[in-house]
């Protein structure tokens, strides 16, 4: 570990670690060529000497290095000092998405799309400059304070035509797609598969698979079925659980192809919430899962127990959600196939499925031909006592039919969430049900109007005719702004705002009044009642404005037409005043305002003192010069410097302001209005540091 204080490569000087991994740490660090903060990362001192280590690391500064995205972490420079490998980075303020899940438990759909929105285009920036990364995870994104997500850490990422890749290179278990954990090709494809698992944490709170051992993981990633995520988040959006369930398939021709796919279908998700545009490819019947050989069973669990796995440090799960035991129905399908599927059951699956077509349309037009009878809309020939003796022997002869297949007759119930109440009802009556609005509740998922609960659920079988009651939203619920935000850090500011469910965007300004990293003021303001989920502004200070600012100088007991010139080539303006002082020359300043070396805007109004002596007390007045330049005092240190004459019981001010010296002599001439011998005092910040005695002067004519 490095200590503070440490400079790499004569520019990056240590100043704290602040996160550490297998292979290197991580420091914050100032840049003192570009005076900025960066974050460097530095390999651990035990893989100096592995060659395969340092080459890995040089990696993942050159793949890196090939991107400039708005959503991925910038690396600045690579290097070697002293035998230390580092890279240096874009410093992130914030937190990983691993830690943020482990906060919220659980991410909202809109944050979790949007997080989604924008490590997809990180990755789609590294995929289009050839790069595989093979390591997403929510370790390896972070979320700065601003809210700006970034993808980081790309130290097994890999050219995307490299042929093959092995166990080796192969990222958290937890998040790895098949053909990694197998051993196979990876490419685009893989870090989709990768980032659907990703997705499915953000909005579950866990992984899908999990297990005691790293091989135990594998396998589950190979052979077992995906449990939808809807399972451990009712109201998920459909259209956002296909998008997952389309991004996890372990054939990888059934995920999206590309990024660019992935982030259409993510954007129109939060338009079309229960939109049914994820179109996933059908699963062919040789693409069943498979069962692994011991052969290839053995090669994983010896690549894992050889330590060749990255391992998740972070992925110790808190107690395991109690699964439903009843699947959705389409998912089910799947695992009740029998293995010995041939060309034969195909054929005979088609023949039993037109059969059944054939066989339903001869009962409904039986049925049909029954109850028009019945009611007399059809009449077959014969007395009415026929007709009604045959009506009652059909009703009889199809009684058994009618009981056996009551089942049949009954109807699925639709998803309904996130419908309104009219479209709801267009969806059943189709079906022949109703729905009925029981209640009204305040809802964070779902908008005003929009179906929130149902109360029987989807999938579920009922008759014909029965009435489905649903809650509808009115909305999220409002809060108020929290009092206590303006004057508060940035960081105090946003957890009030967050802690009542509110969403903040930081704005920059310069502010005379308020510290830098202070808060100035928020919109809406303190007190405000607004929706829940709401983004309020925070306008947040950078400190004073110095831009435009001069500072007032040392003009006092200069004459008048100097004084105003001086002032007019600063972009100052001026006014005067008069007044009389018999020890000073006619005409010269006597004070200015504001004080010498106040800082002030340009063109700002300086009023300047001139002195204005009667007809007496010019004419009498005699003048008095010393030409001897005054050098810099040894006990000078840069401060505002105050230049004090004293002659018997009169003292004069001839120079107050910074460095008069400037690193040599002052050479002003000094004036007075007395020929006495005196003494100039020096005062520094108001202390007094050094004298010059025995300052003579000469009268002037």
């Amino acid at each position: 570990m490095l200590k503070e204080g440490v400079i790499l490569g004569e520019r990056y000087e240590i100043m704290s670690r602040i996160g550490y991994g297998g292979m290197a740490d991580v420091y914050k660090a100032q840049d003192r060529k570009l005076n900025r903060l960066v974050a460097v990362k530095v390999m651990k001192a035990e893989f100096r000497e592995d060659s395969s280590f340092v080459a890995k690391f040089q990696k993942e500064a050159q793949a890196a290095a090939k991107l400039s995205h708005p959503n991925v972490v910038n690396v600045y420079d690579v290097g070697e000092d002293r035998g230390l490998q580092y890279i240096v980075m874009e410093l992130i303020e914030g937190i990983t998405l691993k830690n943020y899940i482990a906060k919220k438990g659980k991410l909202s759909v809109k944050e979790a799309t949007s997080i989604a929105i924008q490590v997809s285009l990180g990755l789609e920036a590294a995929h289009n400059v050839g790069i595989v990364h093979r390591d997403v995870k929510p370790q390896n994104i972070m979320i700065s304070t601003d809210g700006k997500v970034k993808l980081s850490d790309f130290g097994i990422a890999k050219a995307i035509n490299s042929n093959t890749i092995t166990a080796n290179v192969m990222g958290s278990v937890h998040y790895s797609s098949p053909e990694q954990v197998r051993g196979g090709y990876s490419d685009a494809k893989s870090d989709i598969y990768s980032l659907g698992i990703t997705m499915y944490e953000m909005v579950t709170g866990r992984v899908p698979f999990d297990g005691d051992t790293t091989v135990a993981i594998a396998i589950k990633h190979l052979q077992e079925e995906i449990v939808p995520p809807s399972i451990y988040t009712p109201d998920l959006p459909y259209s956002l659980e296909q998008i997952i369930l389309k991004c996890t398939q372990k054939n990888p021709e059934r995920r999206y192809q590309n990024v660019g796919e992935l982030i259409d279908d993510l954007k129109r998700s939060l338009i079309d919430p229960q939109g049914n545009f994820v179109q996933i490819a059908p699963l062919a019947s040789h693409a069943a899962t498979v069962k692994m050989t011991d052969h290839e069973m053995n090669e994983i669990r010896r690549g894992m127990n050889n330590g060749t796995l990255r391992g998740d440090d972070d992925d110790d799960d808190d107690d395991r959600y109690e699964r439903r035991k009843k699947y959705l129905d389409h998912y089910n399908d799947d695992d009740d196939d029998d293995d010995e599927e041939d060309a034969g059951s195909t054929k005979l699956e088609k023949a039993i499925t037109i059969g059944g077509f054939i066989v339903g349309a001869i009962i409904i037009v039986i049925l049909i031909l029954v109850i028009g009878n019945m009611a007399g809309v059809f009449h077959f020939g014969g007395s009415s006592s026929k007709s009604s003796s045959s009506a009652a022997a059909t009703s009889a002869s199809t009684s058994e039919e009618s009981s056996s297949s009551s089942s049949d007759s009954q109807v699925e119930v639709p998803k309904l969430l996130g419908m309104t109440l009219e479209e709801a009802q267009q969806a059943t009556n189709k079906l022949g049900i109703g729905v009925s609005e029981t209640d009204e509740q305040t809802s964070e998922d779902y908008s005003e109007g929009q179906i929130m609960a149902q109360s029987i659920e989807a999938g579920t079988k009922v008759d014909p005719g029965t009435t489905i009651n649903v809650t509808v939203s009115t909305g999220k619920a409002d809060v108020t702004v929290p009092s206590g935000i303006t004057g508060a850090t940035q960081q105090q500011a946003t957890d009030l705002l967050t802690g009542v469910g509110l969403q903040v965007e930081v704005s920059l300004d310069y502010s005379d009044s308020v510290d830098v990293g202070y808060v100035i003021s928020c919109d809406p303001a303190e007190g405000t009642s607004v929706a829940a989920g709401s983004t309020v502004t925070l306008t947040v200070s950078k400190g004073e404005d110095d831009s435009n600012k001069v500072q007032v100088p040392s003009v006092v007991g200069w004459s008048k037409e100097d004084a105003e010139s001086t002032l007019d080539s600063m972009g100052l303006s001026y006014k005067e005043k008069e007044s009389e002082d018999k020890t000073q020359a006619d005409g010269v300043v006597l004070a200015v305002s504001p004080d010498v070396g106040t800082s002030v805007d340009a063109g700002s109004s300086v009023t300047l003192t001139i002195n204005k002596l009667s007809s007496t007390s010019s004419t009498s007045a005699k003048k008095y010069v010393c030409y001897s330049p005054l050098s810099q005092p040894s006990g000078y240190n840069g401060g505002t410097v105050k230049l004090e004459l004293v002659q018997g019981d009169q003292t004069t001010t001839i120079y107050e302001g910074s460095d008069p010296w400037n690193g040599g002599t002052y050479s002003t001439p000094i004036e007075s209005t007395s020929g006495e011998t005196g003494v100039i005092n020096v005062y520094e910040d108001g202390t007094l540091i050094a004298k010059y005695p025995n300052v003579t002067f000469q009268e002037e004519s």
